[in-house]
């Protein structure tokens, strides 16, 4: 039998103009993903995210690459194939073994650039699209989210190893075009208005001055004033779970920022209260988010799935452009043309195997996780071709050809 055989298809690509003015963002910290005992948590996410449908779904916690084929395979394209994600890397800075990444609408965006700024901690990524619009050729919509997981922790070291990482970040910002929409997401960690690394990104002096949507500064933690924004934990206790933080509902954690610019500009804005913490009812302080006396917008359902899935709440956000929306649409007609690829896991060689000959010269161009092109091959008049890729280190490839497909292929090399 063939083994992973893709079928080569003629792609017809079909522009549908989009009524939708609205982008909708959520940033959530998964909790060890997808380690962290509880069953079935990739379904879990997926109840989740059903009941909000993010455009942009940002997160934290990822362990792995399996972790995030998980999310986009289940989670997100479980009615079809309507996301997809940045590459998975691993963290470079520090010695944690925890990631970012950035998943998004397939025909509402395009990939421009990825960047990691490293910290004494973890990675801080950043992610920039192209928002697919009417006039994008002459007048492109581009968004830069930074997605962070800043020090845990209370403690004035904690709180300088938070203001270090996130002056890494600013520093940064006199490099982007000085009217660029940008997002700085993720846990943050802060335990109020007053920590120093949360003054650093406010900071009217840097660059592009960034704001907090709902400007609610103050002392967050444990304090039922600030209940409706607290963001963790969603457990009383972290028993049976084997990960995560307890106490209930009494710290504001995890954020969405966004450049001053968003509040008012037609092109890209803030609609004013649509930030939430998702599935907090704004009376549930020190509780578990699933108690049955925490009624209210969030259902009993939504928040159930919530407690099960992560110690922490989504964040989430809606933006809204006077920009035309345009969704990419594609149908596809199969051909006869068929190849397979023979092993996903190799050591020292690709055999790349073709139904029927090609009738045009194959380019064949294997990238890395940073979109990297590591090796290039041709093949004329060739039904079987071998690739030596024993030179390449180990780890995560994608495979594409200059044939009419948007196919890409994902193999592992191994020593």
């Amino acid at each position: 039998m063939l083994k992973n055989i893709l079928v080569i298809s003629i792609v017809f690509v079909g522009f549908q103009a989009s009524a939708q003015e609205t982008i909708k963002t959520m940033f959530y910290n998964l909790l060890e993903y997808p380690s962290a005992s509880s069953v079935n948590r990739d379904q879990t996410l997926q109840s989740i995210i059903d009941t909000y449908e993010p455009d942009i779904f940002m997160v934290c916690e990822l362990e792995s690459q399996q972790g995030a084929d998980l999310i986009l395979n289940v989670s997100l394209n479980d009615e079809g194939a309507n996301y997809t994600a940045f590459p998975f890397i691993e963290n470079t800075s520090g010695e944690a073994d925890l990631q970012q990444l950035l998943f998004y609408r397939s025909n509402m965006f395009t990939v421009e650039t990825s960047e990691i700024i490293a910290t004494d901690v973890r990675d801080i990524n950043r992610y920039q699209l192209k928002l697919n619009t009417a006039d994008g050729a002459t007048d492109p919509v581009l968004l830069d989210f930074y997605v962070a997981h800043l020090k845990s922790s209370q403690g004035s070291s904690n709180e300088a190893q938070r203001l270090d990482m996130v002056t890494e970040f600013t520093n940064t910002l006199s490099n982007l075009d000085p009217n660029s929409f940008v997002f700085f997401a993720g846990d943050l960690n802060f335990y109020d208005a007053g920590e120093p690394g949360y003054i650093e990104l406010l900071d009217d002096t840097n660059a592009i001055r960034l704001v907090d949507p709902i400007d609610m500064p103050g002392d967050w933690n444990n304090n039922e004033a600030f209940q409706a924004i607290h963001t963790q934990s969603t457990r009383i206790s972290s028993g049976g779970f084997g990960a995560g933080a307890g106490g209930g509902m009494d710290d504001r954690f995890d954020f969405i920022l966004i450049s001053e610019n968003m509040l008012t500009n037609p092109v890209m804005r803030y609609v004013p209260d649509t930030y939430k913490s998702y599935g907090n009812n704004g009376n549930c302080y020190n509780l578990d988010v699933r108690d049955p006396g925490c009624t209210g917008e969030f259902s009993q359902e939504l928040r159930n799935n919530i407690y099960s899935m992560s110690d922490h709440l989504p964040v989430v956000m809606e933006l809204e452009t006077n920009k035309q929306i345009i969704l990419a649409t594609e149908e596809f007609e199969v051909t006869e043309a068929v190849f397979q690829l023979e092993k996903t896991i190799v050591s020292e060689a690709l055999e790349l195997t073709f139904a029927q000959t090609p009738d045009t010269a194959v380019t064949i161009e294997i990238y890395n996780t940073l979109g990297q092109k590591v090796l290039i091959e041709t093949s004329q008049n060739q039904t079987s071709v071998f690739i030596n890729v024993s030179s390449l280190a180990e780890g995560v490839y994608y495979l594409k050809t200059n044939l009419n497909t948007t196919q890409t292929i994902k193999f592992l090399k191994i020593s």
